[in-house]
């Protein structure tokens, strides 16, 4: 029996996956690994919400192959020396898995692919298999990647996905392969009370949902805070539990409005991939150098505080807040708003945010979350770097009638309409009786600060 190994990364799911389908393709028998690495907690990402997210898709997976009369083989310690004893235990020749972005990824490939190759195999790396265009097959005239995102959209658009795969009716564990047991989400401590289920099963279950009820409405709903007219898809994607090209696809097939401006949004995410790819620094350095530089010392440090809590005195940002301290998701317009206001209006260092963020966020991605701060905190590729979004502006806009301030900051729950984003506007025994906060800052006085630190006249 000839035998190849499938590791298991970002790609946590049967239908659609290129490494699954060659590894099949070229051998009788094919061993999933999923390989649990310390290494992933020394460098700060399994955040509790990932974790027990990260177990709903392990458990669905291994269903998900069992049902096909295999079953996911988990191990756990550093990657490479668990592959590499994998496949001398099966005899097996290959190692299928798919491409990553980050400098961590890439290390891990390289170390793999020496120790497999000196050992008299080989490891097949493929493209495409977590984003929709694989980084650098899409490059300006002389750059290795787009730095602005409108002409890398054009470009993106003008290039067919490829048509996802079906999952394997069948496949073939070899006997004896020994595994530790499938993570359960009951293991772990410390998850957001209202995080939502992982797994394959559950996230083409919402892709279908949501394209057929809410997909034609997204170009117009999809900053309506309270309305939460998004997919909600960007964990199962972050964990590779449903395939960006099939979301692509079946959105296209589906037309209009709504399914563009979906489409668009998976572009955003392939855009970040291939900055990364092509600039791994920018996960923790500036991409763009600015003036100036990120307040410091104990007043910094307190409003750092109050933001991370839901207590800087502004509604919108701290109903966004307590959104992601309850869920471990954030809607993405409430994620520009607080970005903004932390880096831009409490001249914070958005290093910090970015990493406050991954400590909860059940999508937390290297790729999207970096440099989505840095795009916000005008050190990444936003064209026009000064742009400061007002709370009090973005609430009124996106939350017109403060539905979503007063569902996550229960204290302003009695204020009617707009009001409730200026509650420092009352006066008297009425703003007496509310457990809010002033604002950390004038709107005016930190639109102030920031110029003078950035050098604008």
């Amino acid at each position: 029996m000839t035998v190849s190994v499938v590791l298991y990364t970002s790609d946590l799911r049967v239908h659609d996956h290129p490494p699954l389908r060659a590894a099949l393709d070229g051998a009788q028998e094919v061993v999933p690994v999923f390989v649990r690495d310390p290494a992933v907690d020394r460098a700060g990402f399994a955040a509790p919400n990932r974790l027990a997210f990260l177990a709903d898709c392990l458990a669905d997976l291994d269903r998900g192959l069992t049902e096909r009369g295999g079953r996911l083989v988990v191990r756990g310690g550093d990657t490479v020396a668990e592959v590499l004893t994998l496949v001398r235990q099966t005899e097996a020749d290959e190692v299928h898995m798919a491409a990553g972005v980050t400098a961590f990824a890439a290390a891990r490939e390289a170390r793999l692919r020496k120790v497999l190759e000196d050992d008299g195999r080989r490891l097949y790396v493929h493209d495409g298999v977590v984003t929709v265009v694989p980084p650098g097959d899409v490059v300006p005239q002389g750059s290795d990647h787009f730095a602005v995102f409108t002409p890398y959209y054009r470009r993106w658009s003008d290039q067919p996905p490829r048509t996802p795969l079906q999952a394997p009716r069948t496949l073939r564990v070899p006997p004896g392969v020994r595994s530790d047991r499938v993570p359960r989400r009951s293991d772990v401590a410390d998850v957001s009370p209202a995080l939502v289920a992982g797994g394959e099963s559950e996230a083409r279950k919402r892709l279908g949902s949501w394209l057929s009820d809410h997909g034609d409405a997204y170009e117009d709903r999809h900053d309506d805070l309270a309305g939460d007219a998004t997919s909600r898809l960007s964990p199962y994607l972050h964990f590779g539990a449903v395939s960006a090209a099939e979301a692509v696809h079946r959105a296209r097939r589906r037309g209009g409005a709504g399914a563009d401006a979906f489409v668009r949004q998976l572009c955003w995410r392939d855009f970040h991939h291939q900055v990364l790819a092509a600039r791994p620094e920018a996960a923790a350095e500036d991409y763009r150098t600015r003036p100036g530089g990120w307040r410091t010392g104990a007043d910094a440090e307190a409003d750092l505080a109050a933001w991370r809590e839901g207590r800087t005195g502004y509604p919108v940002v701290d109903a966004a807040m307590r959104q992601l301290a309850h869920e471990g998701w954030m809607h993405n317009r409430g994620r520009l708003i607080t970005a903004s206001f932390l880096a831009k209006t409490l001249c914070v260092d958005w290093r910090e945010g970015a990493r406050h963020f991954l400590g909860l966020l059940v999508d937390g991605d290297v790729a999207n979350n970096q440099l989505n701060w840095q795009w916000v905190a005008g050190t990444g590729t936003d064209t026009r770097p000064n742009r400061v979004l007002n709370p009090v502006a973005q609430g009124r806009r996106h939350d017109p009638d403060g539905a979503y301030v007063r569902r996550w900051v229960p204290e302003l729950a009695g204020l009617d309409g707009p009001a409730v984003h200026e509650p420092w506007k009352l006066t008297g025994p009425d703003r007496a009786a509310l457990d809010y906060p002033e604002p950390l800052i004038g709107l005016a006085d930190g639109l102030d600060r920031f110029r003078q630190i950035r050098g604008i006249g």
